[in-house]
């Protein structure tokens, strides 16, 4: 499940291949003012999918069964 999403994309409007990854978003929790999220100690630190659309992206990780920070990136970086 999203519970967080930074783009960090110079492209904003490329959505048809992208780099993607995910991280449990309870890695957020010492970020000055963020949201406390619940940690699962069978998460894995992260994931990642690269040249995939923003559409698949967003699915795939909704599709977690713990809480994901999903964070985007132009095909060619973030990985």
């Amino acid at each position: 499940m999203i519970l967080n999403i930074v783009d960090h994309r110079k492209r904003p409007y490329r959505w048809n291949a992208i780099n993607a990854i995910i991280e449990p978003t309870s890695h957020d929790n010492s970020v000055k003012d963020s949201d406390e999220a619940e940690e699962e100690d069978s998460a894995p630190a992260y994931d990642a999918l690269e040249g995939i659309s923003l559409a698949d992206a967003v699915q795939w990780a909704s599709a977690m069964r713990y809480g994901v920070t999903l964070y985007l990136y132009d095909l060619g970086s973030g990985t």
